[in-house]
């Protein structure tokens, strides 16, 4: 068995969306070292750092913009995108996090966080899962939480966000896993990016956070990068419907 081989992913396309920092853009450069070529998805054109972080890899890379607050823009962009060139894998890593009391959050803002963090995620997997299923292989990863199994504080939008995208992960992989597709998803623990910048300048919940991890720090974008290869490659073939926790040892402790 070549091992080199089975995490390979040359020939193979990428779209990772939230692309431009933390998480989504170790993960598209990573993808890209591995040898994919990648489609970087952001809300703005601002992606000209990652763009050349990819590049640098040997990868081609193509831009797409698109607002994810609105789902029904997603089936029109992909239709597009689909039109010039095939996608193996999907990464659906953007989101957002509001911080508010439940009692006083908005449904507004609740719409808003479900809208990016769930309803587009499955309007992507449907567009994109779509030619996967025809074809009968591709590879699906969704980036859930730690919040897909916990509550967190302060944060009900994105904590129900969450566990709903587990929960579509299963059952999406429970129709699509015998024609071929595997879905799955990672749940990052505590890893230094913006949506967890407030908790890295909060003096009481840093020092919280940081002792209950067995690893002893934060993690870095990169340390999910090993996990999103796997789940990309044919590594993974027989992975369906699987949350991987890659948290430092959190969720054990």
């Amino acid at each position: 068995m070549d091992v080199a081989e089975l995490f390979s992913l040359r020939g193979r396309t990428a779209l990772v969306t939230g692309a431009r920092t933390g998480i989504g853009r170790a993960v598209a450069i990573g993808l890209g070292a591995a040898g994919a070529d990648v489609v970087l998805l952001g809300r703005t054109d601002d992606l000209d750092e990652v763009d050349a972080e990819v590049r640098a890899t040997g990868a081609d890379t193509k831009r797409l913009v698109l607002d994810l607050s609105d789902p029904s823009a997603v089936g029109p962009a992909i239709a597009e995108l689909l039109a010039e060139r095939q996608v193996d894998v999907l990464v659906n890593n953007a989101g957002m996090i509001h911080r508010e009391p439940a009692a006083e959050l908005g449904l507004e803002q609740w719409r808003r966080v479900l809208s990016v963090n769930l309803d587009s995620a499955f309007a992507l997997a449907q567009a994109v899962g779509g030619p996967m299923l025809a074809r009968g292989s591709g590879k699906i990863i969704n980036i859930a939480s730690l919040l897909s199994f916990q509550g967190g504080i302060l944060v009900s939008g994105y904590t129900a966000s969450k566990h709903a995208l587990a929960g579509l992960t299963k059952a999406l992989s429970n129709e699509w896993a015998e024609r071929g597709v595997q879905v799955n998803a990672i749940a990052p623990g505590y890893i230094r990016t913006n949506n967890t910048a407030p908790l890295l300048v909060d003096p009481v919940r840093e020092p919280a956070i940081r002792s209950r991890i067995p690893a002893g720090r934060w993690g870095e974008p990169h340390d999910v990068v090993g996990a999103a290869v796997f789940l990309a490659s044919s590594a993974s073939d027989y992975v369906n419907g699987h949350t991987l926790v890659v948290d430092g040892g959190w969720l054990g402790r």
